[in-house]
């Protein structure tokens, strides 16, 4: 997960979002899609085939736009991401476990944990960040590179549709007013 999390891949096909990324410069477009995908080689593949007719469409360029990333291209992706954190009031319990775990997980594979959550309630995060950091703990680099890289494309997904409905908001809001332009943290 990591930067912003991402909500449930649902809502409309098309609409005043979509419209509004269609239409932001290259460079607004580019330092958007970098929040969703830390890739350039993504985030600029992304841009350039714009205009997208749909959510659908938005969606399968992202996936093959993923698919095509070279091995450099994934390292920079994972090295723009953090690890997925556990909402606010949390059990402390959970909290040290799980930064337990994700520092062995960084010391080993050279990268943040990157696991998709959209889909599942907030109280099963912390179920599903533990078992999934101690269940992909025991992959080698490389098939645990795979899943990361599947990881990943399932987060940018989400964070599209994000992205998508936050510049559908009400006319008037500034890039800045809807986060496009956040710093990562």
């Amino acid at each position: 997960m990591s930067r912003k999390g991402s909500g449930a891949h649902s809502g409309p096909s098309h609409g005043p979002g979509l419209a509004r990324f269609n239409a932001l410069s290259p460079d607004e477009a580019g330092a958007a899609l970098l929040e969703c995908c830390g890739s350039r080689r993504w985030a600029h593949r992304m841009t350039a085939h714009r205009p997208y007719p749909d959510a659908g469409a938005l969606l399968a360029g992202a996936d093959e736009a993923s698919y095509d990333l070279s091995q450099a291209d994934l390292t920079e992706a994972l090295a723009a991401e953090r690890s997925a954190e556990l909402a606010h009031g949390a059990p402390y319990a959970a909290l040290l476990a799980l930064d337990a775990a994700r520092a062995e997980y960084e010391r080993k594979f050279g990268h943040a944990f990157v696991i998709c959550l959209d889909g599942h309630p907030p109280e099963e995060h912390a179920d599903r960040l533990l078992g999934g950091i101690r269940r992909r703990m025991g992959h080698e680099v490389d098939e645990e590179r795979s899943i990361s890289a599947d990881e990943l494309r399932r987060v940018a997904q989400g964070r599209l549709l994000d992205l998508t409905r936050r510049l559908g908001a009400p006319a008037g809001s500034s890039a800045v007013e809807i986060g496009l332009f956040a710093p990562v943290g």
